[in-house]
């Protein structure tokens, strides 16, 4: 905490909200120059209203050449801020709005989305960055004097942030306790999870995932190399490095590609694929396809979007692997001789990914996973058309909720005779028998690969089942 926050010599002035002085007339509008730092923290406010009352996604925005103006407009040290920002914001954002609601004695008015941003992106900083608390206040306070919105607010902001981060400590552990996730979701987990697994699950998706990589042989050595630790999965989990993902030993010679160790389970889940017609029906980026692959079988991949196929492609060619593509949405895919095996990694409402898209749960809704179930369903009855009998399709998807896994697998193998499940043996996969289900099926959660345990910092949620067809 500053010197500044410890020794504010200034006189008090009661309010009801915070303690700040209600001005009759505006504040005025600031002058002189610009203030370093000042339009990161209005970049933040703007893209954190797109994803919160908007339902925007995260990643379009902060995209570096098609992105949100006011990112796109800022030097690379002000765009890795706001990330950070953005990041810690919507990871705590319940926790972050308790934290600023605790200090305000009356509710802020109607109308005031604005300001709530700017509140949130400053609290942001004072609780979870590494941000000089003085800097983060006085840029919230130079941020309402220059918008004529919230400039009448401009005492209630100085003296809410002032008193939260002279307060900081009691408030974070006052806070502790509130699930860093929308109620809706939240109330999801523990009726398929239960209160106390959903409060782990919680309370993990607040730690950054770790990078984890998929090798083509040799894990061991590979960890070895790069400093890095096998998992269950057969992934090679980084640790600590400088420099870029490029910049490491492999990347160039096609040795290895990033996925995270989740998503590398449900092609595993195959066995052998030697010399066997295998279909990526949802294939880009292909990760999987290039599992696929390496497993021995002989791989097509689709994609409806030809920007992602090209994309996977380019990743294929880097990596020294081919695979038949064919630009087509698989619900309309009707091939000349079916095929052996097919991977059907679903749409979805990506619930498991929170961990690096803390956006997620703020832009999707129970509305959103319904739809998301209906759409599952018809593509996997109709992924089932596309294997002979005996053939096996592989279903998964990464989200946390049931009703687009466990509910959409039970209601295809109830509803007629014509496939079956294929149980997954837990003793097939040592370090992970918690995530095989009682009817065999697969289901990671982030508060799984704990941060006690050797490998740490947990996984994606993700939901896979093998199915036969008769």
């Amino acid at each position: 905490m500053s010197a500044e926050n410890n020794n504010d010599s200034r006189p008090k002035r009661s309010h009801r909200n915070g303690g700040a002085a209600k001005s009759k007339k505006p504040a005025p509008a600031p002058r002189g120059p610009e203030k370093p730092g000042l339009r990161a923290r209005q970049a933040a406010a703007k893209i954190l209203a797109a994803v919160i009352d908007r339902k925007t996604s995260l990643d379009g925005m902060l995209d570096s050449e098609h992105g949100n103006p006011a990112y796109r407009e800022l030097n690379d040290a002000d765009r890795a801020l706001v990330r950070a920002i953005l990041n810690s914001a919507l990871r705590h954002l319940p926790r972050v709005q308790a934290a600023i609601n605790s200090l305000l004695q009356t509710p802020l008015p109607e109308g005031a989305r604005a300001l709530e941003h700017v509140l949130a992106v400053a609290a942001a900083q004072i609780l979870y960055l590494d941000v000089p608390d003085h800097s983060a206040v006085d840029l919230a306070v130079e941020q309402a004097q220059n918008d004529p919105r919230n400039r009448r607010f401009a005492n209630l902001v100085n003296a809410v942030l002032r008193r939260l981060s002279r307060e900081k400590e009691a408030v974070l552990e006052s806070t502790r306790h509130i699930p860093a996730m929308p109620e809706w979701f939240f109330e999801r987990l523990i009726a398929h999870y239960g209160a106390a697994a959903a409060e782990k699950i919680a309370e993990a998706q607040l730690t950054p995932a770790a990078i984890d990589l998929s090798v083509k042989s040799e894990p061991a050595a590979w960890a070895e190399r790069l400093g890095g630790t096998v998992l269950p999965t057969g992934s090679v989990r980084l640790g600590a490095f400088s420099g870029s993902i490029p910049s490491l030993a492999g990347f160039d010679d096609g040795g290895w590609w990033v996925q995270d160790a989740a998503a590398s389970i449900p092609a595993r889940l195959f066995g052998d694929l030697k010399g066997k017609r295998t279909v990526d029906l949802c294939a880009a980026p292909g990760g999987k396809t290039a599992q696929l692959i390496l497993a021995g079988a002989d791989v097509t991949a689709l994609d409806q979007s030809g920007s992602r196929l090209r994309r996977l492609k380019g990743n294929l060619k880097r990596l020294g692997l081919e695979a038949e593509t064919k630009e087509v949405n698989m619900a309309d895919f009707q091939p000349e001789a079916l095929f052996d095996a097919a991977l059907l990694d679903a749409p979805c409402s990506s619930t498991g990914t929170t961990r690096r898209h803390p956006d997620v749960l703020w832009t999707k809704g129970p509305e959103d996973i319904e739809k998301l179930a209906d759409l599952q369903e018809r593509l996997l009855r109709h992924a089932l058309t596309v294997v002979k009998p005996g053939g096996t399709v592989v279903f998964s998807n990464c989200s946390l909720d049931p009703r687009e896994g466990e509910e959409v697998v039970a209601r295809v193998i109830g509803s007629g005779d014509n496939c079956e499940r294929v149980p997954i043996s837990a003793a097939d996969w040592p370090g992970l028998e918690d995530a095989i289900t009682p009817v065999g099926e697969m289901r990671t959660t982030p508060a799984m690969l704990p941060l006690d345990a050797p490998f740490s910092s947990g996984l994606d949620g993700f939901y896979a089942a093998v199915i036969r067809r008769k």
